[in-house]
């Protein structure tokens, strides 16, 4: 029963993701022409400089071999996510096409443009598929790059792209207001997949180690460890507790810390992506 309903939730949230990105695609980069690099892009420098075919065409002709490697390196849960959130990407398109474009200047466009498509992409690359065609070879990128951020690859690849549509159309203030939808973009992608994935660490140290690894392990259920630590005024031999917590356990373990030792030294650091026993596990299709 739990695999099902996994599949069913990652197909709603790519669907809602695949929506968001066209909501913010037709109702601001549209109408000024602009748009967020990606692999159509790619596809129309091509038309141009071969002066013949179209881009339907050959970003099907890209796409086809992409889906093929996507589903060998990454998987098949990866495969079908990207699979469906393409075919959703072009319905929503087509349906949100219809509605009437708010009337605001070219820069206010970018911006929200931006914002809103990085949302939406963001959403997908977290439910674990894509919308198709760049999203694939950002996915592949960051499986080679994995200390890169997913969003700084899609920065990258489509500022690429960005740049030569604008030598090959000669038309660079359009170029420029892209690169500012790219950026974007890519900043909001890297803010939604890994700031829903932030817990703490936490650095104890107190004379009372014992009660406080105690409460932390039965009240809260999270793991510690012991380090061992020296003062360097007293040269006293210490024990320092290491334990990570979801954030919304923080408030809870500062005050049980600060009821068993007002005196202890805490240090609190954001951690993400933290894996093991309590978090998440690593998987080959994790970002």
């Amino acid at each position: 029963m739990k695999k099902p309903y996994q599949s069913v939730l990652m197909f709603a949230k790519v669907a809602i993701g695949a929506a968001i990105f066209s909501l913010g695609f037709d109702l601001f980069l549209t109408p000024h022409g602009f748009n967020a690099g990606g692999l159509s892009g790619l596809a129309q420098i091509i038309v141009t400089l071969l002066g013949f075919g179209s881009v339907g065409i050959f970003t099907a002709i890209i796409n086809l071999p992409l889906f093929i490697i996507g589903y060998k390196w990454i998987g098949k849960k990866f495969f079908w996510g990207s699979l469906f959130g393409m075919a959703v990407l072009s319905g929503t398109l087509e349906l949100f096409s219809l509605l009437p474009a708010p009337q605001v200047d070219p820069l206010l466009s970018t911006l929200y443009g931006g914002c809103i498509c990085g949302l939406g992409l963001g959403m997908v690359f977290v439910a674990g598929g894509s919308t198709g065609g760049s999203d694939i070879i950002v996915r592949l990128l960051q499986r080679k790059w994995q200390h890169i951020p997913i969003g700084t690859i899609n920065i990258l690849f489509d500022a690429t792209v960005a740049v030569l549509t604008g030598l090959v159309f000669h038309d660079m203030s359009r170029t420029l207001y892209t690169g500012v939808t790219v950026f974007l973009s890519g900043k909001v992608i890297d803010m939604v997949v890994y700031s829903f994935d932030y817990s703490r660490v936490a650095i104890i140290i107190s004379d009372e180690y014992q009660k406080i690894a105690d409460v932390i392990f039965h009240k809260l259920e999270r793991g510690v460890t012991y380090l061992e630590g020296e003062g360097a005024y007293s040269n006293q031999e210490k024990k320092v507790i290491l334990t990570a917590v979801k954030k919304h356990q923080m408030a809870e373990l500062k005050r049980m810390v600060s009821e068993i030792d007002p005196n202890a030294f805490v240090i609190v650091q954001e951690a993400h992506q933290v894996l093991g026993d309590g978090f998440s596990r690593y998987t080959k299709e994790s970002l």
